[in-house]
């Protein structure tokens, strides 16, 4: 019986460590006009890859479209948008996508 309860206990208190450690994991799509070329999709992966928070990413030429996942604690869409005008392009932020939405 004790051991059930010592059990139980340590299970709520790793659901809260877990609850309090979950990161704000966003995904946005931007829209780049200036991308143009395979040599432009270069440029975008090689620098937006060291912006703050970034954690994954991907770019589509055919739609000029950059998809970014980040942490919401580390940076947000104006920091991101910042960050490619750092190599002088401009972002439009389209759309921020769900993460159920993102696995559809």
């Amino acid at each position: 019986m004790k051991t059930k309860r010592l059990l139980t206990a340590f299970a709520v208190v790793l659901l809260s460590v877990a609850t309090v450690m979950a990161k704000d994991i966003r995904t946005a799509v931007f829209k780049v006009s200036q991308m143009s070329c395979e040599n432009c999709v270069r440029k975008i992966n090689h620098n937006i890859r060291f912006e703050k928070g970034v954690k994954e990413f991907s770019t589509d030429l055919k739609t000029k479209m950059v998809t970014i996942t980040y942490d919401a604690e580390k940076t947000d869409v104006n920091k991101l948008k910042a960050g490619f005008k750092k190599f002088d392009y401009e972002a439009e932020f389209v759309k921020e996508v769900k993460p159920e939405e993102k696995k559809k």
